[in-house]
Formats: C-alpha cells, sequence, structure tokens
C-alpha cells in the first residue's frame, strides 16, 4: 500500500544526509553508467565489424583457381587448375545440401568505360544473376540482372553507383548505352554495396556471365565461383565435399591448399562472433562488478541509518510498530536510493551512445570498426530490473538487523 507519512519521511532522511546520500547514489549511478557505455560501445564495434562483412551472405564459399603445389599421381606440381562450365554443372548435381551457386569472370585489368564525352577505368565483371545477391550488391536504381539476361546473352550492364557519378553526374544512367572495349551495353541498373569498404566495390560493371564468355573470348572458363549450404549445414561439411569433387576431376591431391583458392566467410563470421560473444561476457564482469561495488556502498550506508537511528526504531517498536514496516521502511529507501540512481545512469549512458551515434551520422564519417553503437531495449529493462532487485537486497540485512532491535535495549542506546 502507499503511505505518503512514509514517503516523506525517506525524502526528509535522504536529504538531511545529502552528501552521504549523493556519495552513495553516485556509486550505484557510475556502475549502471559503466555497464550501459561498455556494451553500447562493444555493440557498435560489433556492428562495425560485422559491415566490413556486407550485405552478402554470411555462409559463403568463394572458390577460384590456382597453381598445384604438390605432385600427384607422376604429375609435377606448379600445373594451373582451369574451372570450367562442366564443373558447375558436376557441383549441382553431386554436391548435397547446396543452396545456391553462381560463377564469376573478369575482364582482365582495367578497362575504360565510356559514355559520350566521360570515361572511366574500371573492373568489368561477367556474373549469374546469385552472384550479385550473395555477394552484397544491392539494387539502387533500376535492376540487377536476371536470368533473361543470362539466357539470351544480352549486352546489358549494372554499374555500381561510384561509377555511375564519374560517368553520368546527376543524370538518370538507365536506358542509356556505354562502351566497353568497343561493345556497347545497356544500362539496366546501378547497385550499391553495404559496409566499410562499400565505396571502392562500387567501382565495378557486372555483364551477363554468358555474355563475357560469348563476347571477351573466355568459352568454356570459370575463374571464380560462390556457394552457399542449406541452412543448418556447416559451410565447412560442403567446402570439403567440394574440394574432394574437383580433385578428382582435375587431378591434384587433396591436401593441395594451392590447387584451390577457397574463402569460407562462415568460418571467418563465425570466428569474429565468437570474439565479440567473449568481449560481451567481459564487459558483463566488469559492469556488474562495478555495480556490485555500488550496491554494497548502499548496503553499507543503510547499516550506519539503522545504526544511527537505533533509538527511534526502538521507539516505534515500544508504540507499536510491527516489524514488516519497520523492514519495509529501510528497504523502501534503499530501493528509492538504488533505482532512482541507476535509472540516472542508464539515462546518462543510452544518451551518451545516442550523441556519439548522432554526432557519427551528422558529421559522415566512417569509422572503419565502429558503427551505430546501441544498448538493447531488453538489457536496459533487465538492468532497471536487476536494480529494483538489487536495492531491495542491498537493504534487506541492514532492515533485518533493525526488525530485531529490542525496544528496551534500543531506547538504552546512546
Amino acid at each position: 500500500m502507499f503511505d505518503l507519512d512514509k514517503w516523506q519521511e525517506i525524502l526528509a532522511t535522504m536529504q538531511k544526509n545529502k552528501l552521504r546520500t549523493f556519495l552513495t547514489a553516485f556509486g550505484v549511478f557510475w556502475g549502471i553508467f559503466m555497464l550501459v557505455l561498455l556494451l553500447g560501445a562493444g555493440k557498435g564495434l560489433e556492428n562495425g565489424v560485422i559491415n566490413r562483412f556486407g550485405h552478402g551472405a554470411k555462409n559463403s564459399i568463394y572458390i577460384w583457381s590456382g597453381k598445384t603445389a604438390l605432385a600427384h599421381k607422376g604429375m609435377s606440381p606448379g600445373r594451373e587448375v582451369k574451372l570450367t562450365n562442366e564443373d558447375l554443372k558436376a557441383i549441382d548435381r553431386e554436391v548435397e545440401n547446396l543452396n545456391m551457386m553462381a560463377p564469376r569472370n573478369r575482364v582482365m585489368g582495367e578497362y575504360t568505360i565510356n559514355y559520350k564525352k566521360q570515361n572511366g577505368s574500371f573492373q568489368v565483371f561477367g556474373a549469374e544473376p546469385d552472384f550479385m545477391v550473395m555477394n552484397g550488391e544491392i539494387a539502387f536504381r533500376g535492376r540487377l540482372l536476371n536470368e533473361n539476361d543470362e539466357a539470351e546473352k544480352r549486352k546489358v550492364v549494372v554499374i555500381g553507383e561510384q561509377a555511375a557519378k564519374v560517368l553520368f553526374g546527376e543524370q538518370d544512367p538507365i536506358g542509356e548505352y556505354v562502351n566497353i572495349r568497343g561493345i556497347h551495353f545497356k544500362v539496366v541498373g546501378t547497385f550499391k554495396v553495404g559496409g566499410n569498404n562499400g565505396a571502392r566495390r562500387e567501382e565495378r560493371a557486372y555483364i551477363p556471365f554468358a555474355t563475357i564468355q560469348s563476347t571477351f573470348n573466355q568459352p568454356n572458363q570459370v575463374q571464380m565461383m560462390i556457394l552457399t549450404a542449406q541452412n543448418g549445414v556447416p559451410a565447412k561439411e560442403m567446402e570439403d565435399k567440394l574440394r574432394v569433387l574437383l580433385a578428382q576431376r582435375h587431378k591434384f591431391a587433396e591436401d593441395d591448399d594451392m590447387a584451390l583458392g577457397i574463402e569460407n566467410t562462415e568460418a571467418e563470421f563465425n570466428k569474429v562472433m565468437g570474439l565479440f560473444s567473449g568481449i560481451r561476457i567481459f564487459v558483463w564482469i566488469v559492469g556488474i562488478g562495478t555495480l556490485i561495488a555500488g550496491i554494497v556502498g548502499v548496503s553499507n550506508i543503510m547499516l550506519i541509518i539503522v545504526k544511527e537511528r537505533t533509538r527511534e526504531i526502538g521507539v516505534r517498536k515500544a508504540l507499536g510498530a510491527t516489524p514488516f514496516s519497520i523492514v519495509s521502511l529501510i528497504l523502501q529507501e534503499s530501493v528509492v536510493i538504488t533505482a532512482l540512481s541507476g535509472y540516472m545512469g542508464l539515462l546518462a549512458g543510452t544518451g551518451l551512445l545516442a550523441l556519439l551515434e548522432y554526432l557519427m551520422e551528422s558529421s559522415g564519417a566512417e569509422m572503419p570498426f565502429f558503427a551505430n553503437p546501441e544498448v538493447d531495449p531488453g538489457v536496459a529493462l533487465s538492468a532497471t530490473l536487476v536494480l529494483v532487485v538489487s536495492g531491495a537486497l542491498a537493504g534487506l540485512m541492514p532492515a533485518l538487523k533493525a526488525a530485531r532491535i529490542k525496544p528496551i535495549e534500543a531506547l538504552r542506546a546512546d
């Protein structure tokens, strides 16, 4: 039940010892403030690193041609492994749990792309539509490549936004024609790439994979492919199957790491996530340790308050106050101090993180490994609940001590 007199008494007690109350509250404030700040900074670091992966599939495997480094079945090392269209068919036919697969070739060198009097040197790739999806390119204007472009070997191109700015300025490039090595391609879209390395990847152009093979003299060549496993299937499992299959087809040793270039993004992503799981545990340990120090300070102060108010408590009990009323009085004062100061620390921490995020967005500055510092709302609610419980626990021992005071002994106390 709400007792106005009791709350007025608590307020009067806090005002009577302002400096002591402030210092006690500051310990709790600082504990929750540092916890929120550390959690937010850890999340910002995590977001920054995850952004390095962009919007591409987090369970993808990139495979490209290499040279053998080991002798195998009488064949000397140094042989070049050349992937082909038949390899794609074999993988699709024989590798289980395959979700998506798409090849990509490159027009060797950086070739000038011309539009009227404007030109720029950009990398030109030929890729199947799924490659851009798995690689993290996102349509910005127009569209990306589609199956009809691939099937009909259309001379269409999708260019990155950075390349579009160089060639077209503020003009809409959709429907315009650009010249790539003497061949005209229709611009059907532009793309953007998320992540801190996005701007550089937007200096690229993509044409259909079938078009690059037929137009730029790359028949039956596959320079690179990207694959993803079905949900729940580890990418490493599929990587091992791919290595065995391609080793059999191209006659190189399965343990020859130089024969194929393989990048398993899932393995890298899991390593990063494991690192941040450790960081989160460390942050919680440090933050909770600081918070406990503040809570212990509250408990000690409440013990001092009980000591100072021994005579008063004795009088209350002599006049008929129940042990519950004494316990609730001490507990409420403890909860008020911890909850109020902790909530202020929570507001200060989240406010500082919001200010930092605002300054980063307004200035346009990009930090390579830091982005969007934030605190999960669930964490904030949990912290508030922890504060209330901690406040009750901090005052429990002093409250029980107060309830055990005998009136006659209290009245004799100096």
